[in-house]
């Protein structure tokens, strides 16, 4: 039905948007790096305070 068209096309396009911001979201929140135990060893702090 052509009356019909846009209001297809709207709720086409938030199924979209709802499932890109889903798959981005699972993508930022799921993804747990693994770092080297050689890695963390050379992560080291530095206290560095000014010299006034």
């Amino acid at each position: 039905i052509p009356q019909m068209a846009p209001l297809s096309w709207l709720f086409l396009f938030m199924f979209f948007l709802m499932i890109l911001m889903m798959f981005n979201m699972m993508n930022y929140f799921c993804f747990l790096p693994q770092l080297n135990k050689k890695e963390q060893s050379k992560i080291t702090t530095m206290n560095l305070n000014w010299m006034w």
